[in-house]
Order: C-alpha cells, then sequence, then structure tokens
C-alpha cells in the first residue's frame, strides 16, 4: 500500500492565518430548526471564530471548493474549507489530496490494501490510486464555511 505523508506546500497555496482575536456576539440560546420559539434579546457572550475554526494556526490553511463531488458531504461548489495538516489522513475523513499534481478534495478509503478517493455524489466514480501514480495528502479539511 502506499504512504500517506503530508508534503510542504507552496507558498502559493498558502492563505495566512492571522491569530489576532476576532470577537462577534453570541446570541444565549439555540435556534431551533422546528417551532418556532421567543427569540432571546440578549447577548450571552462574545465568540472568537478562530477559537472555534482554526485549532493550529501554523498548521491551517483555507481553499476554495470548485465542483459538486463533495455535495453530500455539505461541500458545495464556492465553499471555503478549513484544513488542517496536523489532523491525521485516515479511512473515511475528507482529505485535499494531489494525485499526480492535480489537487482535489475527496474522502479517503483505504481498504484491502488499497487506497481509493471517494466522491460524495454517486455521479462521480471512485478514484483507485494504482501503481506508479503519485498521491500527496495536503491536509483534512477540519471545517466548511459556506453561505446559506
Amino acid at each position: 500500500m502506499k504512504s500517506i505523508h503530508l508534503p510542504p506546500l507552496p507558498s502559493s497555496c498558502l492563505t495566512p492565518i492571522r491569530r489576532e482575536s476576532c470577537y462577534r456576539p453570541l446570541i444565549a440560546g439555540r435556534a431551533p430548526a422546528g417551532f418556532p420559539s421567543p427569540a432571546a434579546d440578549h447577548y450571552d457572550k462574545r465568540l472568537d471564530l478562530n477559537e472555534h475554526l482554526v485549532l493550529h494556526p501554523e498548521a491551517t490553511f483555507f481553499l476554495r471548493v470548485k465542483g459538486d463531488s463533495m455535495i453530500g458531504a455539505g461541500i458545495h461548489d464556492g465553499d471555503l474549507l478549513v484544513v488542517d495538516r496536523s489532523l491525521e489522513p485516515s479511512h473515511g475523513r475528507v482529505v485535499i489530496a494531489a494525485l499526480d499534481g492535480e489537487l482535489t478534495v475527496k474522502r479517503l478509503h483505504q481498504q484491502r490494501g488499497k487506497i481509493l478517493l471517494c466522491a460524495d455524489n454517486p455521479n462521480y466514480p471512485a478514484i483507485e490510486i494504482r501503481q506508479g501514480q503519485e498521491l500527496q495528502i495536503w491536509g483534512v479539511v477540519a471545517h466548511v464555511i459556506h453561505k446559506v
């Protein structure tokens, strides 16, 4: 089986992560997705998105998605991915992979000595990594940011 490793990223691919605090209001309570409830009329505290989205700043980069092969995982065309290189690229994780130099976002599958990059959209076939192909895992997708 091919080994999976994290290569150094070209500096042109990195979006610097600033560790400055970015506090925004967090409203007390939760918003029900079923029946409406009375709105909370006060802020509970202030929330720093960096604390929730960027756990390892030195190992994190952002990447914009192009295409719809991962819609089943909630990843849509134009979404912004928060990718963490310090997370283990293991079976079942959504990863950023470079296959023969071409970047893709897919779910990593390792089974019976084979490595597959699988889409979460039935319109796309799984990609089996074959002898002689070069596979580099750039990182594991930790969060997806998209408009609704």
